[in-house]
């Protein structure tokens, strides 16, 4: 093969194979070892994340540069030449100096090719660009999950409310958060998911504030600022370019609301998603309703503030033990999303119950049932969220989840809430259905049994019904807390 060859060979690695390629090529081709290796013995052990082993690459993955090379690239670093060879027992070792103190190394079995210099010569170049390159992409896909990390942050902040420290952390990303915004939660296959976004980007005018979900892979959570969105459920421009992105698509819209409500705007979001994967535009606005927390806020902001008294008040015995608002968020996010909050929490599932366990027994509670989830939800929405061992003391007589349902405008809530199920347009037997799957706590194969269907037949009923109510039965954020509420509501009316 003539050296004309060798250096063609050289570059389509560099640029097809990259440094790994390019130096395992050289050491088929000279017979021997062949690596990146320091000056400083000590500089591969700080190498960046993600560099080849061996110094920066050898012939094999995990390879430990041989001793005659580390020696001779300290040697010719300190002498400060450009190339050196080293004769041992046996075998040569060529070295040429790339750069940051980084020399090609090969060690050859004598004789060596005679061409093994002339070789090495010529590779060193294209190496030395290739091995900046390979950085350079290591860096920006560090940055890129540094930012990504950074907008989860952001988003579990905002979900807790903790907007000034939202704002202080967003303010080194862009664009600033919107405030007031409609929420936008996109569904689609995860490597669309970059394309959708760069078309949100581009379809705002780079307003728009996108994170990619903690929880559910295939969802982009998207803050809109409110001018900006569309001004009808009917005519939403973005929502239906997304959508259109890919038939797999699909987009729900909250309400415009406010920065501080947007654990409101998710669920809300959420909802609409639901009923958008129905619908032939696979996109959709959440549909107007009565809400819980505006309904019971007057008559059950006491009794919230006595059940969470407990929990808001409560001081680990370790610092590093999770504090009352630490609890408080990890409540709220299981209740959302069930085992899957351990990908928002970034928590192991084994933590993740033993807090859990923990919340049960500071509030009296027991969370294996839809009750109790449902009584911890309402209060969450009810009361602000509690710093560290607040103190704040509970209502003198505060009353009980009963009787603030029997309010008479939760009465109102309640009916209005659950009409749907025996309008004209429900399903035969859709009121049934629900009473039945919330009296088994909302677990879907004693539901069935119940019923007397399969459990995909139970399934296919509450889907239906999810479109009948236009909320999230089935996936995370449910509705199913706010039905519970509801039954309970009518039974003590009636």
């Amino acid at each position: 093969m003539s050296r004309s060859d060798d250096v063609l060979k050289v570059h389509r690695l560099a640029h097809g194979g990259g440094s790994a390629a390019l130096l395992d090529w050289l050491a088929t081709r000279l017979g021997g070892w062949t690596g990146v290796v320091h000056a400083d013995p000590g500089a591969e052990d700080g190498a960046e994340p993600g560099a080849p082993a061996g110094a920066v690459a050898g012939r094999e993955q995990g390879q430990r540069p041989p001793e005659a090379a580390v020696r001779g690239a300290a040697e010719m670093s300190a002498r400060g030449v450009r190339s050196a060879v080293l004769h041992g027992a046996g075998s040569a070792t060529l070295l040429f100096a790339l750069d940051a103190g980084r020399a090609l190394a090969a060690v050859l079995p004598l004789p060596h090719p005679p061409d093994a210099p002339a070789l090495l010569a010529d590779a060193a170049v294209p190496l030395a660009l290739v091995l900046r390159a390979e950085e350079a992409e290591r860096r920006e896909a560090r940055a890129a999950i540094a930012e990504a990390r950074a907008r989860e942050a952001v988003l579990h902040l905002l979900m807790n409310g903790r907007l000034s420290t939202a704002h202080q952390i967003a303010e080194a990303l862009r664009p600033p958060l919107p405030d007031p915004m409609r929420m936008y939660v996109a569904e689609c296959r995860t490597g669309r998911r970059a394309e959708v976004a760069g078309l949100c980007h581009e379809l705002t005018g780079g307003r728009a504030w996108v994170v990619r979900c903690p929880v559910y892979v295939r969802h982009l959570i998207i803050l809109v600022p409110a001018d900006a969105a569309a001004v009808s459920a009917d005519d939403d421009p973005l929502a239906g370019a997304l959508s259109a992105v890919a038939p797999d698509c699909a987009v729900g819209v909250s309400g415009e609301l406010a920065l501080s409500q947007a654990p409101t705007a998710y669920t809300q979001a959420f909802h609409a998603l639901a009923v958008a994967r129905g619908r032939g535009e696979r996109h959709a606005r959440f549909g107007p309703g009565p809400e819980l927390a505006l309904a019971a806020h007057e008559a059950g902001a006491d009794w919230a503030a006595a059940l969470l008294a407990p929990l808001h008040a409560y001081e680990p015995r370790r610092p590093q033990d999770p504090g009352g608002q630490e609890l408080r968020a990890t409540a709220q996010a299981w209740l959302n999303f069930g085992s899957h909050a351990t990908r928002l929490l970034k928590v192991h599932r084994n933590t993740l119950s033993a807090r859990i366990r923990l919340v049960e027994t500071l509030l009296g509670l027991d969370l294996a049932r839809l009750g109790d989830q449902a009584a911890l939800s309402l209060a969450l929405r009810l009361t602000p969220g509690a710093g560290r061992g607040s103190g704040a003391a509970a209502p003198a007589a505060a009353p009980g989840l009963d009787a603030v349902l029997r309010d008479p405008r939760l009465t109102e809530w309640a009916r209005s809430h659950l009409s749907r199920l025996t309008g004209p347009e429900a399903p035969a037997g859709a009121r049934a259905t629900v009473r039945t799957w919330l009296a088994h706590d909302a677990r879907l194969v004693p539901a069935a049994a119940a019923l007397g269907v399969s459990v995909p037949g139970a399934r296919k009923r509450l889907a239906r019904i999810e479109a009948l109510l236009e909320r999230s039965l089935l996936q995370s954020p449910s509705v199913r807390y706010d039905l519970w509420l509801a039954h309970r509501a009518e039974e003590l009316a009636e």
